[in-house]
């Protein structure tokens, strides 16, 4: 198996197989992705803004979001794909997003074409820069890559704003300009991601999770149609956030969380995800 995370990554595009990659949004949610035999981790941009508390509007600084994904790449063996948002600002912004996340150890990024500052994927009211504009963003990122094998990943919103022929036309653009792989955003049905699939034929990313705008649909079907990679940026966050209430709604209840004793891991395998006594035994 190679040894840098950028070309394992890039061979499992170039294969005919397709890959799930968990969203996580930290240290803790990037191990538990590792431990359950996940073959890719994505660090969710989204995720990490809701786990600082705010929205998934372009309220996080490109230092604070490398900073969390470093701490996702420092504690898993997995190949990284990094949300890099819009570049974060232009061309110039965009580059100097790449060389933080070459630096950190992320194999891939995905970078899109909204105007800065973003908003998620599946809210209403985005706005998109030109064609242009974003070819030029690609083909500077393209250029800038200091590993060959690391993945450029464009990323379109023009579904919404300008409907699914002016996403594919930017779809293919963007290949044109240097991008390895193609993630149109938010299709609403079926007969749209076959007709994405049907039009680019170039590897595709997709963005599948519950109660999105995109329907679910089996991760074979999405195989034979072309995809290679699927994200589901949220769920694991929505998971935590359920638990985290049904716990404190028993603390709240009876000052301690007995009543909840079943969901709640054991402190043994808490400390085991973390690696506790590994640590401890450095230099021991």
């Amino acid at each position: 198996m190679p040894k840098r995370s950028t070309t394992r990554l890039r061979r499992l595009i170039e294969g005919d197989g397709i890959h799930v990659a968990p969203g996580a949004y930290d240290g803790l949610s990037a191990r538990l992705v590792e431990e359950s035999g996940s073959a890719l981790l994505y660090a969710s941009g989204g995720a990490i803004a809701r786990s600082c508390g705010v929205p998934d509007i372009g309220l996080l600084g490109l230092t604070e979001v490398a900073a969390r994904i470093e701490q996702m790449v420092d504690v898993t063996t997995l190949p990284v794909i990094a949300d890099a948002d819009t570049g974060f600002g232009n061309a110039v912004n965009a580059v100097r997003t790449l060389a933080l996340y070459e630096r950190i150890g992320v194999a891939g990024l995905h970078i899109e074409d909204q105007t800065f500052p973003k908003r998620c994927g599946h809210l209403d009211d985005k706005s998109l820069v030109s064609t242009d504009e974003m070819v030029r963003k690609i083909q500077a990122v393209s250029k800038a890559r200091t590993d060959p094998d690391f993945v450029l990943i464009a990323r379109t919103d023009a579904i919404a704003t300008e409907g699914l022929d002016a996403a594919i036309e930017r779809a293919n653009a963007y290949v044109g300009a240097g991008a390895d792989v193609i993630f149109v955003e938010a299709p609403r049905t079926v007969e749209q991601i076959e007709e994405i699939a049907a039009r680019i034929p170039q590897p595709k990313l997709i963005n599948m999770f519950h109660g999105g705008k995109t329907p679910l649909v089996p991760k074979e079907r999405l195989r034979e149609l072309g995809y290679r990679l699927i994200i589901i940026p949220s769920d694991l966050q929505r998971a935590v956030i359920t638990a985290v209430r049904r716990t404190l709604e028993a603390i709240n209840r009876d000052g301690d969380s007995g009543a909840v004793h079943d969901d709640l891991a054991s402190f043994a395998d808490r400390e085991r995800i973390v690696r506790t006594a590994e640590y401890l035994a450095i230099g021991s």
